[in-house]
């Protein structure tokens, strides 16, 4: 891999050859996170716009010389990336905003955005000729994982809370996953994860762990300024719990900055919940010392004590020019609603959640009429359809008649 120099401590700046390390800094345990940097001008050589346009790849391997990855590595045969951006002309007129666009990724193979990490993380491990990989997850990145390692025929070992939405638990068992389900919570489960990892040798999925799967993360941002003809947006709002994403779209702005593809930077806004803040905070307080909150919030994709990649999060956003919001969960409840009725997308609590935050942005003149936004749907709502259900209410029930149909719609017509 020419176009990898190396991977850099977010901490204290060490930096290592690949294969000087597995996972973290040694100097400062599993907090080291560590970052792919990059030779930009070897991966010019290989890549450029004009060799994009021609490329009939659309998924997240089209910009393979981008990815930490060797160039003869074969992909997962699962179509990951090139999810639709679509610009949301009927929602935009009804909140003043011509220039609103989201980008579905709840389009991916199991339903996620965490697919791009997982397809990054899988070529990893057969890299290394590993045959088993782990996850601590809230349900996305697990689903992902397993449905990713199934493919290829990996074996996965997944941790997540007991509490995670039955549609994501379905996913993991339908794809063959072994599942222990944590009396815990999600960062519990996390913990738990590293340790059993570590004592049998299983490769380490966590995004916010192994410094190669917010590679995969960041081919959202690749994606969303390709697709707008490589024109940036003003703001690309995304859901953060454990920060993992909106870190890897900031390094993907990095990437398209350092090669000069894009003609601006666009800002970073991350949407917590309100009880699930803890980036929020730090970020208020101007700070990178994240204090840990007990979370609660319908949102479980972004429900998280302590954000375990809350260094690059925070800087991702700082770097942009960017913010942190709070959105409530009836807020989220009616960005589910608003999404599915004005503009025909499906979002789980967390995929809806950078919707709730730019109503809220709009309000508070964070954000204006005519910037040109991307907001980032990271689920599908059949991801949990409880939540669903409660966003959306219960059906009319009806006796087999005609009559009973006339005095359900009279009593429509008469509210």
């Amino acid at each position: 891999m020419k176009h990898v120099l190396g991977l850099k401590c977010v901490l204290c700046g060490q930096e290592y050859g690949v294969d000087e390390v597995l996972y973290v800094c040694p100097h400062h345990g599993d907090d080291g996170i560590l970052d792919v940097v990059y030779d930009y001008r070897e991966i010019a050589r290989h890549i450029d716009p004009v060799r994009l346009a021609s490329s009939q790849d659309f998924t997240i391997w089209r910009y393979k010389p981008l990815l930490p990855v060797k160039p003869e590595s074969p992909a997962p045969p699962l179509t990951v990336g090139w999810t639709p951006l679509y610009h949301a002309k009927r929602l935009g007129e009804k909140l003043g905003m011509p220039n609103l666009y989201i980008k579905d990724d709840g389009r991916q193979p199991t339903a996620s955005l965490k697919d791009r990490a997982s397809a990054v993380g899988i070529v990893k491990a057969m890299e290394l000729g590993k045959e088993v990989m782990s996850a601590a997850s809230t349900g996305n990145a697990a689903s992902s994982l397993a449905g990713l390692a199934a493919s290829v025929g990996l074996k996965c070992i997944i941790f997540v809370p007991k509490t995670a939405p039955q549609g994501k638990i379905a996913q993991l068992l339908i794809y063959g996953a072994t599942v222990l389900a944590v009396d815990g919570t999600y960062d519990q489960a996390f913990d738990l994860c590293l340790e059993a990892s570590k004592e049998y040798g299983w490769y380490i999925r966590n995004t916010a762990y192994n410094p190669y799967l917010s590679e995969g993360k960041k081919t959202a941002a690749y994606e969303i300024c390709e697709q707008l003809g490589w024109k940036a947006p003003d703001w690309i709002l995304v859901g953060v719990g454990d920060g993992c994403i909106i870190g890897g779209l900031g390094k993907g702005l990095r990437d398209l900055v350092s090669l000069g593809w894009i003609d601006k930077l666009p800002k970073l806004m991350g949407v917590q919940a309100e009880g699930s803040a803890a980036l929020y905070n730090a970020w208020k307080e101007g700070t990178e010392e994240v204090k840990p909150v007990e979370p609660h919030t319908i949102a479980d994709s972004i429900s998280v004590g302590m954000p375990r990649d809350r260094i690059k999060a925070l800087r991702a956003v700082r770097y942009t020019g960017g913010a942190f919001i709070t959105v409530s969960d009836e807020e989220i409840l009616e960005a589910m609603r608003l999404l599915g009725r004005e503009a025909g997308i499906f979002a789980e609590p967390a995929g809806a959640a950078p919707f709730a935050g730019l109503l809220k942005a709009r309000k508070e003149g964070l954000i204006g009429p005519e910037e040109k936004v991307v907001v980032l749907v990271t689920g599908n709502g059949l991801k949990d359809v409880g939540a669903a259900m409660k966003a959306a209410g219960n059906p009319i029930i009806v006796e087999p008649d005609i009559k009973a149909v006339r005095e359900a719609i009279s009593s429509l017509k008469g509210g």
